[in-house]
């Protein structure tokens, strides 16, 4: 364990040196390359904003008009079968959109089952095996330019519909129910 801390402490330090003195031996200004990388990050960061502001405005609006709460009352007799508790229903519905509303919903029902009932496994679990979908399409498909996101969301959809019950049944399996 001790290791660990040290090579920890160490890493990037190394990793500054490693790439400074790489630079250095094939002859590269690196500090001007990284000014130049730092603008088009700023020009990015320009680009993608009104994607993120509409995308997190959609949010709120699914949130607070209740569509949420409709939609996990649809989802439940699926979600039963599969073993899917109600309790984890809205991180499941919720996290392919938000990971910060997703993060504060977790907290919640953390706060209410606890960290070590299955429910708060489940979406401990859940958390972090399912993405933020529609934010990491914004961002990386709309930093370069990429419209045409048909065939990216439907593998993206059903990879995280397979982590959420992939969730459930390894919580299942190695905790109980």
């Amino acid at each position: 364990m001790e290791i660990i801390k040290v090579l920890s402490a160490y890493a990037l330090p190394v990793m500054f040196l490693l790439i400074l003195s790489t630079g250095a031996y094939k002859g590269i200004r690196v500090y001007d390359v990284f000014v130049e990388g730092a603008k088009e990050g700023i020009s990015t960061t320009v680009r993608i904003i009104p994607t993120l502001v509409g995308l997190m405005v959609a949010i709120g609006v699914f949130r607070a008009s209740g569509a949420l709460d409709l939609l996990v009352y649809a989802v439940k007799p699926a979600a039963y079968v599969l073993g899917i508790p109600p309790e984890a229903l809205p991180l499941a519905l919720l996290r392919p959109f938000s990971g910060s509303a997703s993060l504060a919903l977790v907290s919640d029902i953390i706060k209410v089952y606890g960290a070590d009932s299955f429910i708060g496994r489940v979406v401990s679990t859940m958390m972090g095996s399912t993405e933020t979908i529609f934010y990491t399409l914004a961002v990386y498909f709309g930093s370069v330019g990429i419209r045409n996101i048909r065939y990216t969301l439907a593998a993206a959809l059903i990879a995280d519909a397979v982590s959420v019950v992939a969730s459930v049944w390894i919580c299942t399996a190695v905790f109980g129910r």
